[in-house]
């Protein structure tokens, strides 16, 4: 994927995620919650990053963006305490550019990038997004199968885009997703899931979430 603006992270590519505050109870068991990145977060994220990525980003790439506030969404798929995936935005002019989102190699399978592109773009709507667009490899097809529910379709394409292999972008966007239809689209993707969606401490972040240290 990519980000259109001039300082923005390098490209990154996509691997391929009942009611909450939009937040469930939780039942005591073991289970997937959704919640903020954190610094603390970071070893595992970047654990993931090498195993998925051809041209993974840096920790000082994700600390700076994570000392973005309000410009950026970065949210980690936590099973107790290890990272199980982890996906990302900014946000400019009303949109929404999703950066990144990949799930360890050993959960994927189990519905983590459903989960977390579902409050990742619920997330963006409430910060006042009406449009989000990504990029992806026109080869990933398992990429392109979790957006598609999300109304995610091609806009266009970037010759040579990716490289390691070299191949081409398709560019995809969901217009109008701040409106009612697409909630209830949003809705029934939360009903589908195999068991009930946590999300956590989605309050407003502050402008340097630095809590915390790389365990």
């Amino acid at each position: 994927m990519m980000v259109t603006e001039p300082t923005s992270p390098q490209p990154f590519e996509v691997t391929a995620a009942t009611p909450s505050s939009r937040a469930s109870p939780s039942t005591g068991e073991p289970g997937v919650v959704i919640e903020p990145m954190r610094r603390r977060h970071l070893r595992g994220v970047l654990r993931i990053e090498g195993r998925t990525s051809t041209t993974p980003w840096s920790l000082g790439l994700f600390v700076a963006e994570l000392g973005r506030g309000d410009q950026r969404v970065y949210l980690v798929a936590r099973e107790e305490s290890r990272v199980a995936g982890y996906a990302g935005a900014l946000l400019v002019a009303g949109e929404a550019h999703i950066t990144t989102i990949a799930v360890d190699p050993d959960r994927q399978g189990n519905s983590i990038g459903r989960r977390l592109l579902l409050a990742l773009v619920r997330r963006c709507i409430d910060l006042g997004t009406g449009a989000a667009t990504l990029e992806v490899r026109a080869s990933n097809e398992a990429a392109l199968a979790l957006y598609r529910p999300f109304a995610f379709v091609p806009a266009g394409v970037r010759k040579g885009y990716y490289s390691k292999p070299v191949e081409d972008a398709l560019v995809l966007w969901a217009h109008d997703v701040a409106r009612p239809e697409y909630a209830a689209r949003l809705a029934a993707i939360e009903a589908a899931l195999p068991t009930p969606l946590r999300v956590e401490d989605l309050a407003p972040a502050p402008a340097d979430p630095s809590e915390g240290t790389l365990p």
